[in-house]
């Protein structure tokens, strides 16, 4: 079912990624209540706290996306695709020779 078009299917499916990230979990659950005096938290501090948690990497995955989807746009031809091969080729023959030197 999750592999299926549509936003809530795509939804779905980003929401079990969160949640089933290990280090989200371990940063929510261990290093950020580090950052507050809990026996001063209100509830609006709280509220504030979850809407930022949410909020900023909501921000960064949509400027994700459309980087990721200019970047399609750049290289829908193939005469793009072939520079992008033919530049990874160079570099990965370039770090090649490079690790015995180092």
């Amino acid at each position: 079912r999750l592999t299926r078009p549509g936003m809530w299917a795509g939804f779905a499916v980003g929401v079990a990624v969160i949640i089933g990230n290990p280090k989200a979990i371990l940063f929510y659950a261990t290093i950020l209540p580090g950052f507050f005096d809990l026996t001063l938290l209100t509830w609006p501090d709280v509220a504030l706290i979850c809407a930022m948690s949410a909020g900023i990497p909501l921000v960064g995955n949509l400027l994700l996306c459309w980087f990721i989807g200019r970047a399609r746009a750049v290289l829908s031809s193939p005469a793009a695709i072939r520079r992008v091969n033919l530049t990874a080729g160079c570099l990965l023959i370039a770090v090649g020779l490079a690790i015995p030197f180092l």
